[in-house]
Order: C-alpha cells, then sequence, then structure tokens
C-alpha cells in the first residue's frame, strides 16, 4: 500500500529531526502524530487551555495539508499529566473541534513528555473517504 507524509511547515521539524511525519497518508486513512502544545519555537504555555488550544491547532494543520477538516476524526487518543486537573476544560474546548458523529475517544493519564511542561498530547486518525450522507 502507497503511503504519503503530509509534512505542514510549521511541523518540518517532526519530519527532519525526529525522522517521523506527522500526518501518515495510508490508504484511506491519515494517522497523525501525537502532539504537544508546545509552539513551533519550542516554547511551551503554562496555562493549559493554551497548550489545549495549540495542540488542536496542529492537528487541524496536518488535516488541513492533506485536505481534511476535523470532522474527518474518526479516532482520538488523547495523554495527559494531571488528568483530572485538566479534563473538563480539555472536554469543552475539545467540543469546539469535534463533530457528530464524533470520533472514538481514550484520554490516558501519563507520568509525562520529552517536552518539559507539556501536559497534554493528540493522536488522532481520520478517515480520507468522502462523508457519507
Amino acid at each position: 500500500m502507497k503511503k504519503r507524509a503530509i509534512v505542514p511547515d510549521e511541523l518540518k521539524s517532526f519530519y527532519q529531526d525526529w525522522k517521523m511525519s506527522p500526518g501518515l497518508a495510508c490508504g484511506d486513512f491519515l494517522f497523525l502524530t501525537g502532539v504537544t502544545g508546545a509552539e513551533a519555537d519550542g516554547s511551551i504555555s503554562s496555562a493549559p487551555e493554551t497548550q489545549i488550544r495549540t495542540a488542536f491547532r496542529k492537528v487541524g494543520l496536518v488535516l488541513a495539508k492533506d485536505g481534511l477538516s476535523y470532522s474527518a476524526l474518526v479516532d482520538m487518543t488523547t495523554y495527559h499529566v494531571g488528568l483530572r486537573d485538566h479534563l473538563e476544560m480539555f472536554k469543552t474546548i475539545r467540543a469546539e473541534y469535534v463533530e457528530e458523529p464524533y470520533p472514538s475517544w481514550t484520554a490516558i493519564e501519563v507520568a509525562g513528555f520529552v517536552r518539559e511542561g507539556a501536559i497534554i498530547e493528540i493522536k488522532a486518525i481520520a478517515s480520507r473517504m468522502p462523508k457519507a450522507s
């Protein structure tokens, strides 16, 4: 099966430095690498809301680079440091992005991430098939 890397300009360091694709188009699906709320310059806000919104924005960059929107999401796994501290905020912000029928979702508490200070990472799968009517 043919695979194609989806690499938005802002996320080129993932591909170049980490040797991983921000998104990998394969068949009918787009697999997104987990993204944190760190900015392109490596800075990260101490505010959970800012980190969550930044992570969703980065998911959107990958989707858009492949001609998709958040409505294409079919599965989402989120990793959280301090899950219970920001879960309600995360749910509220997530609701601004996902559309019915809602993607499946698993939220997992973790001890930490490579990027010091990160509290959230979002990994997702999107369908590249046209929406069923």
